[in-house]
């Protein structure tokens, strides 16, 4: 076999098709979450049969989209140090993360997103790294509720509801900073007071005074 079809060119060809379509897909589906894989095949600059021996569907295409998205989720897990950071610091921090993923894989989200309650299928690895958190937060004292799980739906529903509101609502504008820092206060702060934080955590997070631009931090 020539250098020029050898198993490792090969292989490299396949990983840059595939790098292709992926991009390819999420500049699609931000202006068409329902795009067909042929839309994708043009947009990739490739031949569909190429597409479809990557893809058999359009299902296995949104599939993979959903894995890599989990992978970012995870990233942010890690980022946060959920395991040992402060757990206040952790949670603002993967809040902040969150908003960020949000912003640069939002058609993803859209188009991989569970039909039935309209939010993100996370892996099973994400919820367990969610979950660690707020068992740590409880453990901490920095929330009354003991239930992981309860915890961690009341978070994903509090951050699916922030990420919804208009950049000019009045919930983000009060002595907020920029919009990622007043999302991420509002959604933390919402949480903790669901959650039956004391009332010192969650006024760590409110808005600072009126002419101080500086956000203010989550208290350790």
């Amino acid at each position: 076999m020539s250098a020029a079809t050898s198993p490792r060119r090969v292989r490299a060809d396949a990983e840059r098709s595939t790098a292709r379509i992926l991009d390819a897909a999420r500049a699609v589906l931000a202006d068409d979450p329902n795009a067909s894989l042929e839309r994708i095949a043009d947009a990739a600059g490739l031949a569909r049969a190429t597409v479809h021996r990557r893809f058999a569907s359009r299902a296995a295409l949104l599939e993979t989209l959903s894995a890599r998205l989990n992978a970012l989720f995870l990233d942010v897990v890690r980022r946060a140090r959920v395991a040992t950071a402060p757990p206040l610091v952790a949670l603002h921090r993967a809040t902040e993360l969150i908003f960020e993923l949000k912003l640069s894989h939002r058609s993803v989200m859209m188009a991989t997103m569970d039909a039935g309650t309209g939010r993100t299928m996370l892996s099973p690895e994400v919820r367990e790294g969610v979950d660690l958190l707020f068992a740590r937060l409880h453990a901490a004292g920095a929330v009354a509720a003991g239930n992981p799980d309860w915890c961690r739906r009341i978070y994903l529903a509090v951050l699916n509801e922030v990420d919804l509101l208009p950049a000019d609502d009045p919930e983000l504008t009060p002595g907020a900073g920029d919009e990622l820092g007043a999302r991420t206060n509002l959604t933390v702060r919402t949480v903790l007071g669901a959650l039956g934080a004391h009332p010192d955590a969650v006024a760590s997070f409110a808005p600072a005074p009126s002419g101080d631009s500086e956000t203010r931090r989550p208290v350790t």
